[in-house]
């Protein structure tokens, strides 16, 4: 049916969200662990359509012959120059506010930027982030005129104590890192997000699957920041377009209105009180 019996669709404003005073359009925050070459690499970071990508600073500057990727830092620099994103330097692998509080100055240094994905581990086996030292960090580094991204569990307590340490938003998991369960503890993200209505939230670690993407953006949330899930297909630039069109049905889905959940069945197509025809 032609548009001019139907009308033309309205057009809509651009979908934005903002972290400060920088406009993005894509929720799509991608990582660049793991992956097979700097190729794919690159392809992947195209394919996601990514504004953001997130480097290891431990990783960085480890020696090439220690088991470092520094090969991976011109790929990734061209690639943020191609799609015009930015880069979102993280302190993986800290286990002290001190230590995270000193990569984050030197990741300053090293990118010319104030962004910083704040990581501090308390746990080896889960990686479960430490709350005191991530709570200090975040106050020090907001002091430092850092804009921390604070990678944190899903606890609403410590994301409130986050949100008063001087954090634009926050990066709760959906699972442990690397693990791909996707979101086990849905209660508690949906309750941060009611909780917390004004706060870009991102849900950061342990997805797996587009479908787990594509249920975080239903919930409302305003974005996902992944790594595994693509660098760990055995097609990378596939599985980043399948993730790019999850987030953005999801996020679709979340701005259309998803219906509410019934205890029972509903008719679709009541017939009670309408004539209708059987047969032919």
């Amino acid at each position: 049916m032609s548009d001019s019996i139907l009308g033309a669709a309205p057009a809509r404003a651009p979908d934005t969200w903002s972290v400060g005073d920088v406009t993005l359009t894509s929720r799509f925050l991608l990582g660049t662990a793991g992956y097979p070459s700097p190729q794919v690499l690159r392809e992947a970071i195209a394919a996601s359509g990514t504004q953001v990508v997130t480097v290891g600073l431990k990783r960085q500057l480890a020696p090439a012959n220690a088991g470092g990727d520094n090969g991976f830092v011109e790929i990734i620099r061209a690639a943020l120059k191609e799609q015009g994103a930015r880069l979102l330097p993280n302190t993986a692998g800290c286990t002290t506010a001190r230590e995270a509080v000193q990569l984050a100055h030197m990741a300053r240094e090293l990118y010319d930027t104030p962004w910083v994905k704040l990581e501090v581990v308390g746990d080896d086996y889960t990686l479960q982030p430490d709350p005191q030292e991530l709570v200090e960090a975040a106050r020090q580094l907001a002091k430092d005129g850092f804009t921390v991204f604070p990678y944190c569990t899903d606890d609403l307590v410590t994301c409130k104590r986050l949100l008063d340490a001087g954090c634009p938003l926050l990066m709760p998991w959906g699972a442990p890192i690397g693990s791909g369960q996707g979101l086990v503890n849905p209660f508690a993200l949906r309750l941060l997000r009611e909780r917390l209505p004004g706060v870009v939230l991102i849900v950061d670690a342990g997805i797996g699957a587009p479908s787990h993407a594509a249920q975080a953006m239903e919930m409302g949330y305003d974005a996902v920041l992944l790594n595994s899930a693509v660098s760990q297909s055995p097609d990378p630039v596939r599985m980043a377009g399948a993730f790019r069109q999850a987030i953005e049905a999801g996020r679709a889905a979340h701005l259309a209105g998803v219906m509410a959940r019934q205890d029972f069945a509903v008719a679709t197509t009541p017939v009670t009180g309408n004539p209708f025809l059987i047969g032919g």
